[in-house]
């Protein structure tokens, strides 16, 4: 790690600053084109520049900004009855996961999301029994309080939402939907803990406006995809991240 302080921000130099720009793009773009893993894309290069402590809620407030503008260009395909069921679900899941913060091991949660991804990927059906409240409650309660140790858990909630989904639209809008009220309740969760990011804030804000680009263009290029190729992509993409998890978890090494 560099002692340089670029633009402020702690242990940051140039080049570094701009590599994390880029990787907020990228997370855009592919969140955007995919359905999901941009978040995980943009933990993985974090994780090489920064603490569990900081990388956590800074990964949650770029990704927060991030959803905004996507919000903005996407809102009408919203799935609005799954809001108010896991934003209740996510506040309770917040206030457990912040009284055992950092003592449960993460190598164990990495595994058993791993574990569930490759399970609801493949079999589709279980992610669309019970009714939809019901199950965006429960799914907003175990996608934050797992969150408060792993970050990204978008590609937990990502099947739920690809079986509520008519069309890509309203999966890839929804999905960020749900995860930027996670990201909201995670965030005031760590306030609480005494985390602050003040320092960060340039850095926060670059990335934020990068990612806003990567929306855009992913935006455009979601609309020249086909459903079927789009919903192929989908299950590749989880199921590598999954895989992925597992191999973490399995042989302890990092993000």
């Amino acid at each position: 790690m560099f002692e340089t302080h670029f633009l402020g921000v702690p242990d940051i130099n140039g080049l570094i600053f701009a590599c994390l720009s880029l990787a907020s793009f990228g997370g855009a773009f592919i969140a955007v084109v995919m359905g999901v893993g941009g978040g995980v894309f943009l933990l993985a290069v974090m994780a090489m520049f920064f603490p569990p402590a900081i990388l956590i809620p800074l990964q949650g407030i770029v990704t927060l900004g991030t959803g905004a503008s996507l919000i903005a260009l996407m809102w009408r395909h919203l799935l609005w009855a799954t809001l108010l069921p896991f934003g209740c679900g996510a506040i309770i899941g917040a206030a457990l996961g912040a009284k055992i913060f950092i003592v449960l091991p993460t190598t164990v949660l990495q595994g058993l999301i791993g574990g569930f991804i490759l399970f609801l990927t493949w079999l589709p059906k279980i992610s669309s029994q019970g009714s939809e409240s019901k199950r965006f409650a429960l799914l907003g309660g175990i996608s934050t309080f797992l969150g408060m140790f792993v970050g990204a858990t978008g590609v937990l909630v990502a099947p739920f939402v690809a079986s509520a989904s008519p069309s890509r639209q309203n999966h890839t809008v929804t999905l960020t939907t749900l995860m930027s009220i996670s990201y909201v309740i995670r965030i005031v969760a760590f306030g609480l803990l005494g985390v602050s990011l003040s320092e960060y804030i340039p850095l926060i804000v670059v990335m934020i406006v990068t990612a806003a680009i990567g929306n855009w263009i992913g935006g455009r290029t979601l609309s020249l995809i086909p459903e079927k190729m789009f919903r192929r992509g989908f299950q590749i993409v989880l199921t590598l991240l999954a895989l992925r998890l597992l191999w973490v978890a399995a042989t302890g090494s990092p993000l």
